[in-house]
């Protein structure tokens, strides 16, 4: 069976704020206007070098949308940018752009070239202000339009009011909690609660955020085992989610990557030579959400962790200490 081994990264998934910031496009068809036009949208300050401009360009020239110089492309073009796409259909001239945006240190894409390419655009889901983005780095085109038409059909319709209204009330959380850990916690009941997750109004938003903040909004959350399959795809939902909520996880050297980088990216690693350590770890971190990874191929004391502990076990078994 094939196990995926997270490796080094080719691309780095990062979201750019291009506001006002120059931005080169060298061509003028129909692949520059695509480009364009998402760029628009970023509200780029786009500049497109061409001996013609298509249609749709023309209708952005003419409403000041962007600036246009009526010309073949020149290194010159180049000074001052923040970003060039070379979007014609010369293989040659498109290297060429290439070599020059290197030569003055300016991020560079080659349309259908990755070789030529210092950065690449992902597939979005738009839903407002929450963006999410998918890239197989050029392996895998269709495979990622199928990954974004199955997200699109699976994300909710009010996901902008939500993030509208998460946005608007971040300031005041800010000054209810003191902690991040706090204020994660607090954010996490609220997207999960059954009324957000319908919620058609930002008043209905409101009365559940009010609602949270009126009840204990830090209690002492017991410890949870995983006991992990060898088979990641094994793994329950409840046992995910728990592993994503963790903001420590206690793992020894023997847990396959696979497996401990499905919890959360920046929760606390604290590796442990066996699990006699188990409890020292916890005591040193009382008011953490930990989740310890376990297998049933070490052996393992369970009575030294506290009362409630939650075991899960890989065949679905679920109890409480």
């Amino acid at each position: 069976m094939y196990f995926y081994q997270r490796g080094l990264m080719q691309y780095f998934p990062i979201f750019v704020d291009l506001v006002n910031k120059p931005v080169l496009v060298i061509g003028g068809g129909e692949v520059a206007s695509r480009k364009v036009a998402m760029l628009c949208e970023a509200q780029a300050d786009v500049l497109v070098v061409s001996p013609t401009l298509s249609d749709e360009l023309a209708v952005k020239l003419a409403s000041g949308e962007i600036r246009y110089q009526q010309a073949e492309y020149q290194a010159s073009d180049i000074l001052g940018m923040w970003q060039v796409w070379a979007t014609t259909n010369n293989s040659e001239l498109n290297q060429r752009i290439h070599q020059d945006a290197t030569a003055a240190n300016v991020l560079c894409n080659v349309v259908d070239s990755p070789e030529h390419c210092d950065f690449i655009t992902p597939s979005i889901i738009d839903r407002g202000l929450l963006q999410v983005a998918i890239s197989s780095g050029g392996a895998a085109p269709v495979l990622v339009r199928f990954l974004r038409e199955l997200l699109e059909t699976q994300l909710a319709a009010n996901l902008p009011l939500i993030a509208q209204f998460s946005q608007q009330s971040r300031p005041y959380i800010k000054q209810c909690f003191d902690t991040v850990d706090e204020r994660r916690y607090f954010w996490e009941r609220f997207f999960r609660h059954p009324l957000v997750v319908n919620a058609q109004s930002l008043v209905q938003l409101q009365t559940v955020f009010e609602e949270l903040l009126n009840t204990d909004h830090n209690p002492i959350v017991p410890p949870v085992v995983v006991f992990y399959p060898q088979d990641p795809e094994l793994l329950t939902l409840k046992a995910l989610r728990l592993m994503q909520q963790a903001e420590r996880v206690i793992a020894t050297k023997h847990c396959p990557k696979v497996i401990s980088d499905l919890c959360r990216r920046d929760a606390n690693r604290s590796p442990i030579e066996n699990t006699d350590e188990w409890l020292a770890v916890i005591e040193q971190h009382p008011t953490d959400r930990i989740v310890i990874l376990a297998t049933n191929d070490e052996p393992c004391n369970l009575s030294v962790l506290p009362a409630n502990t939650q075991i899960l076990r890989c065949n679905g078994e679920s109890f409480t200490l």
